[in-house]
């Protein structure tokens, strides 16, 4: 989503302003202000109006992180000092403007730590901004545990102030000409038999000389303790089936961890979600969620179209926001060469 090419709605309009009363006149984070939660469904600017925000700042005491890569260093940072706001310092520093991407809480294991998280932030007084597909009292939607989490809701909720960017047009759906790169530059191709051949070298999607390098012989990559068999590694390029990267117990933290490595990826043999367990497909989720903040570029090889891709998917929350991601990439039914 381009900024410079768009005309803001009026959801995104104020939601600017709103941003804009966190700095002073000179642009410098404003101590003991009240932060900023905006909220709406995938692909209605609020990552675009956060960014824009953040590299408007003008100070380097500010932090900007998409969630899972923040929870992944919250976690390491943790276990490693023994206490949260150890953790909270040595992640943060002397920052005087924190911003999250994608913020949302859906396992209460997690939620827990997140309360002693935001705590932390709150007492020091950050200037804090977070985008949410949620609004705060839709975090951590299973009945069994929500009530447990409402503490922390309510001290969201006199902490920040909330803000709907909502508007009607999923901005992500739309075809935006021009050079892309990154995510936006890869392709989410259809490929009914799911043929197990190197889709890149066919459409010229990675630059020509990566695709030549890919040997597809089957190699062995690790992530954390354990191994996965990928189908080909080379030149910063990844080429992996789904079941091997999300059929098995994997992490947010671990597809940080890859994309560190791995500026290209293909991932093939996608089926319809529905009919693999759910735990994969959040797990491909948080995958693609990680692969966009990263700015990975990301080749899919599916069985379905996009919108088969997703349909009757049940039990997985932010399903929404995957296929919007899945729409920035250039579609193409095709037959891939052998």
């Amino acid at each position: 989503m381009e900024p410079e090419i768009i005309q803001w709605d009026s959801d995104q309009a104020r939601a600017a302003a709103r941003l804009r009363e966190l700095l002073d006149r000179h642009g410098r984070p404003v101590r003991r202000r009240r932060g900023v939660y905006l909220h709406g469904r995938p692909g209605r600017g609020k990552t675009m109006l956060m960014n824009r925000f953040f590299a408007e700042v003008a100070s380097e005491r500010k932090r900007r992180y998409h969630f899972h890569q923040f929870f992944a260093g919250l976690h390491a940072a943790a276990h490693t000092s023994g206490s949260i706001d150890a953790a909270v310092d040595a992640l943060l520093g002397d920052a005087l403007l924190v911003c999250f991407d994608e913020f949302h809480v859906h396992d209460i294991g997690d939620a827990m730590l997140i309360a002693r998280l935001l705590d932390a932030l709150f007492a020091r007084r950050i200037a804090l901004v977070v985008t949410s597909n949620y609004p705060p009292g839709e975090l951590l939607p299973n009945p069994l545990f929500h009530h447990r989490f409402v503490p922390t809701i309510e001290r969201i909720l006199a902490s920040m102030d909330v803000v709907a960017v909502d508007g009607a047009i999923d901005y992500r759906s739309l075809d935006f000409r021009g050079s892309r790169t990154g995510f936006a530059a890869g392709r989410y191709l259809v490929d009914p038999a799911a043929r197990k051949t190197l889709s890149t070298v066919a459409t010229g999607v990675w630059k020509r000389d990566v695709a030549q390098r890919v040997d597809e012989s089957p190699v062995e990559i690790s992530i954390g303790p354990r191994r996965l068999r990928a189908i080909a590694v080379a030149g910063g390029a990844l080429v992996i089936d789904f079941a091997e990267l999300c059929g098995v117990p994997t992490s947010a933290a671990d597809y940080v961890a890859l994309a560190q490595r791995f500026p290209h990826w293909e991932i093939r043999d996608v089926p319809p979600l529905r009919e693999v367990p759910p735990a994969w497909s959040m797990r491909f989720v948080n995958l693609v969620d990680v692969l966009y903040d990263t700015d990975c570029e990301l080749v899919v090889v599916a069985s379905s179209v996009l919108d088969e891709l997703v349909r009757d998917v049940r039990e997985v929350p932010d399903i929404s926001r995957l296929a919007s991601r899945l729409c920035e990439l250039s579609q193409s039914s095709t037959e891939i060469a052998r």
